[in-house]
């Protein structure tokens, strides 16, 4: 199996760049992943079949608690940070991934934060290259946070910028967590690519 390092070797000059630069961005991305989501996990199909041909489209996972969503979500932005630095693909800078736990994003979005921190937030993740929010129906959106989600999914929608959500229900189950303008964008944005994750809690069968 040849490394990153012999193929820099071999390499043209572009691609040697190329190399250098996805193998610190993948260094990044695995230092700011937390320790319980760096084991190895095969990902579904489904899943791999979305990082090879996304061409803007969000992706769903959803299932039962404890089935694994989150671990495969922080696996499949690695596969699609990675992928962004096949051959063939447009170099536009080294992509940026933002991971979000609902609770804290909307802890985040909320209307005390320090005067403009909302405000550049909102700006940030209408613009990163892969938002990833994590178990999006674990938190309570009060009318301003979901004011401000929709100016961040209605931007990602328009610019067909993709989202990667976790949750154990549906897109047309969340208006009531999100609003209805935000969960009718994601039911379009997702639509093609909800993938149902099943089988046993993980969890209480490691308990």
């Amino acid at each position: 199996m040849h490394s990153d390092s012999d193929n820099t070797a071999t390499a043209s000059p572009r691609t040697s760049v190329l190399i250098e630069r996805r193998t610190a961005a993948l260094t990044r991305f695995d230092d700011t992943t937390p320790d319980i989501y760096r084991p190895t996990i095969e990902i579904p199909t489904a899943v791999k079949e979305w990082i090879a041909g996304w061409g803007g489209r969000s992706l769903f996972l959803t299932g039962p608690i404890g089935v694994g969503k989150t671990h495969t979500a922080w696996k499949t932005c690695r596969r699609w940070l990675e992928a962004q630095y096949a051959p063939g693909m447009p170099w536009n800078g080294t992509p940026v991934i933002k991971a979000y736990r609902s609770t804290a994003l909307f802890d985040a979005l909320r209307p005390d934060a320090p005067d403009g921190e909302g405000r550049s937030l909102v700006k940030h993740l209408q613009n990163v290259d892969l938002l990833f929010i994590d178990d999006l129906a674990a938190a309570r959106a009060s009318a301003w946070t979901q004011e401000r989600l929709f100016e961040i999914f209605d931007e990602r929608y328009i610019r067909r910028r993709p989202v990667l959500i976790t949750c154990d229900v549906l897109p047309n189950a969340l208006s009531e967590i999100t609003g209805p303008r935000v969960a009718s964008r994601l039911a379009e944005m997702c639509g093609p690519s909800i993938v149902l994750l099943d089988g046993p809690d993980r969890r209480q069968a490691a308990a």
